[in-house]
């Protein structure tokens, strides 16, 4: 079959426009931000050298025309911000007040059915599941592994192997436990799982399609790739205790144990609270592991899951952004906190 170059024509013509663009604006603002401040520093210099040779004061510098210096950096970002968040935002939250292709207003009829409707209660409850058990057992794994092999031999190996995971995306990892999973049937399987159960004289499952086991499936997942992540912070926040005062600990005769709770656990109170909220808005948003593994059947799916079901399977725009509308209202609090924890941290 030959390609249809005449046909495809419009197509190219619409790519190289688009990279030709995107070269444009990104090269003039590469260019801009290197210009600019060339600029101003060569000014600076010519007026420091002028002073010195003359003997005259520097003029001071005007603090208005640094506030519009400032920005004149702040606006791209300020308005890649209005136009990717803060719009979004606002037109989601419109909708998700109004009926399923946004023509007429159902005030809070959307959160009602939200909190009425057995199959979404469902969702909610699978996604409050994910949020307790993902950021505290990946948390806890994390700082077990970190405590471990902290000055082992083979450290940098045994955190590499531990961290690999969090190379894999969501979807390749969520692919690989499938056939972890996988069901063949009688006789010789191909899930690792179902191998195990009939080695040991049990018979094999569909482990994805029995409800709530595979919530909790999907969910060993989530820690598997976030464990590693853990074990990094954690890490890093244990090699920063001070040693004086962990020699100190042990010329008192501190056991491993007390060491632990008293010693190590109050040190990386910052680093464990940085690493479960980080960790629980990342469950609240989880898509692709329920999305590849079971398509949200079998009662697995989650909030982020169900929005994209009501709002593109099901045409139900205003349902959809009600979920969405929600999930941001569960993920806010978090960032506040995040923001302040940050804060207090940087000023203590």
């Amino acid at each position: 079959m030959e390609f249809d170059w005449a046909g495809e024509t419009p197509k190219f013509l619409m790519l190289m426009y688009g990279l030709i663009a995107f070269v444009a604006v990104v090269g003039g603002l590469l260019l801009l931000l290197d210009v600019v401040p060339a600029w101003f520093a060569r000014r600076q210099e010519a007026q420091l050298v002028a002073a010195s040779t003359s003997g005259t004061p520097l003029p001071r510098r005007r603090k208005p025309r640094e506030g519009l210096f400032a920005l004149f950096f702040l606006l791209p970002t300020l308005l890649l911000l209005m136009i990717g968040l803060v719009v979004p935002a606002i037109r989601t939250t419109l909708l998700s007040v109004m009926n399923r292709d946004g023509s007429s207003w159902v005030g809070l009829d959307n959160y009602g059915w939200m909190f009425s409707e057995d199959s979404i209660i469902q969702v909610l409850t699978n996604t409050l599941t994910w949020v307790i058990l993902v950021p505290l057992v990946a948390t806890a794994f994390g700082l077990i592994y970190a405590v471990l092999v902290d000055k082992a031999r083979f450290e940098a190996v045994a955190k590499s192997l531990i961290f690999l995971p969090m190379a894999i995306s969501f979807v390749g990892a969520a692919i690989i436990w499938k056939f972890v999973y996988a069901y063949r049937g009688e006789g010789d399987q191909i899930g690792l799982l179902n191998q195990i159960a009939v080695s040991l004289g049990g018979q094999p499952k569909q482990w994805l399609l029995e409800s709530p086991l595979n919530t909790f499936l999907l969910i060993v997942i989530m820690i598997w790739i976030q464990a590693g992540f853990a074990m990094v912070v954690l890490s890093a926040a244990i090699k920063a205790i001070p040693a004086d005062i962990i020699e100190a600990a042990r010329l008192d005769g501190t056991t491993p144990w007390q060491m632990f709770w008293r010693i190590t656990m109050p040190s990386i109170r910052p680093a464990l609270i940085v690493v479960v909220v980080t960790l629980s808005i990342a469950t609240l948003k989880v898509f692709d592991i329920v999305r590849t593994a079971t398509n949200g059947n079998y009662d697995t799916s989650v909030i982020a899951n169900e929005m994209y079901n009501q709002a593109f399977r099901y045409q139900e725009t205003g349902r959809g952004s009600a979920l969405a509308v929600f999930l941001f209202v569960l993920v806010l609090p978090l960032v506040i906190f995040q923001i302040r924890n940050l804060r207090q941290q940087r000023e203590g």
